[in-house]
């Protein structure tokens, strides 16, 4: 054991005559600890959130989607052309609005995609996500039977169906009639329902065939492509190679594109809570700053000792250096500590719960990231151990005579 740690860990445990000092030194530590575990689940909170939207709206969605001037009419043409390396798969696609009515509901907006359902399962997570009935009955359906529907979860609790059950599509597709202007519209079947967990999706999404979607929507043929990746992220470095290749009669949009205020926002409020919290650790490093000022002054007789039985300076600068970091390294592990165990307990039991209609998900997430938590560490020892400059260079610069001019 050196001798400045000898001195400064007797100074951390004698007690007896510095009550005043303790207390500080002890609400240093506290302080220290509260402010780490208060960043940690900050942290913790917003990046479940953040990861939880991600993973959802991804679900629902491809990763990347391919427009052109013209819709698609050779799609087995088409497809291979966009396999570049780092995309596992692509489907076909008809977006387009309608109403949908039943007789317990009328006039809910829907949001309509045509898929192919073998490869749309291919490119997002719907058929894991189907909930009742089955995303294939949307083809090869009875000559004497309704063209079939998916619905979204909350769409159909609205309409009040369920797989069986008979639903009224209208599309903005005008059909001339004698003398009069009249929407498309026809009878459905809903033959499945699908809950992604994302509530955006759940309470507006309907899915057709692509033939059924031509129909109701009066296309001629795909209008996009859909694209999954195997690693999202790196979405937007494909994105802008498939945009450089095939140049301007092809749109390319990602899923960063697609949600990007949502996720600028998200980021934002990760860095000013965490910010904000953070200052709770500045505040216990004053606290330090204090405790340490209060004990040099305590300690001013034996600082002048020590300094005349050949102490130099740099040992007593040491000396509350290592008291400080002390106390630093203590605050900081029972912060983190606690602030993992916190982390934990709530994303296991899913402790806070929320309304899925205004926040689209239904409990907060709480995922600790390797390098948030050690950032959040290595910061608060780093702020820890500024403190202890101060104090220290005060120490180390006492003069043994004048010190004990007036013992």
């Amino acid at each position: 054991m050196s001798f400045s740690w000898f001195v400064a860990r007797r100074y951390l445990t004698a007690r007896r005559r510095q009550a005043f000092i303790a207390l500080i030194s002890s609400v240093s530590i506290i302080g220290v600890g509260v402010g780490v575990m208060a960043v940690i689940i900050a942290l913790a909170l917003m990046t479940g959130v953040q990861g939880e939207l991600r993973d959802r709206i991804v679900g629902s969605a491809a990763h990347i989607y391919v427009y052109k001037n013209a819709p698609f009419d050779d799609m087995e043409q088409e497809l291979p052309r966009f396999m570049v390396p780092g995309v596992l798969a692509g489907a076909p696609g008809i977006m387009g609005a309608g109403m949908l009515s039943s007789p317990s509901a009328e006039g809910s907006p829907v949001q309509l995609k045509g898929v192919d359902p073998a490869r749309e399962a291919q490119v997002t997570e719907i058929r894991k996500s189907i909930t009742a009935g089955s995303l294939d009955a949307l083809v090869n359906r009875p000559p004497d039977a309704k063209d079939g529907i998916v619905l979204g979860a909350e769409l159909a609790k609205t309409l009040g169906v369920s797989v069986g059950d008979s639903v009224l599509l209208m599309t903005p597709k005008v059909v001339f009639g004698p003398g009069v202007e009249l929407p498309k519209q026809r009878s459905m079947e809903v033959v499945g329902v699908v809950k992604f967990g994302f509530y955006q999706t759940d309470v507006a999404a309907g899915f057709l065939s692509l033939e059924v979607a031509e129909a109701m929507l009066g296309k001629i043929g795909p209008d996009l492509i859909q694209l999954r990746l195997a690693d999202i992220e790196a979405a937007p470095g494909i994105r802008q190679t498939l945009q450089a290749k095939f140049g301007a009669p092809y749109q390319f949009n990602d899923w960063t594109d697609l949600n990007s205020e949502l996720y600028s926002a998200l980021w934002l409020e990760k860095m000013g809570i965490s910010l904000a919290v953070g200052l709770v650790v500045l505040v216990a490093a004053l606290n330090i700053v204090a405790s340490l000022v209060l004990l040099v002054m305590e300690k001013t007789r034996d600082i002048a000792i020590l300094r005349t039985m050949g102490a130099r300076a740099q040992d007593i600068r040491r000396i509350f250096v290592y008291q400080g970091l002390a106390i630093g390294l203590v605050g900081t592990g029972a912060g983190a500590f606690f602030g993992l165990a916190i982390c934990y307990l709530a994303d296991r039991f899913q402790l806070l719960k929320l309304p899925s209609d205004v926040y689209q998900i239904t409990h907060v997430p709480f995922r600790v990231l390797p390098l948030d938590f050690a950032t959040v560490v290595i910061a608060a020892v780093a702020v820890c151990l500024a403190a202890t400059i101060y104090p220290s260079r005060q120490a180390g610069r006492l003069d043994p005579a004048e010190a004990l001019r007036h013992q």
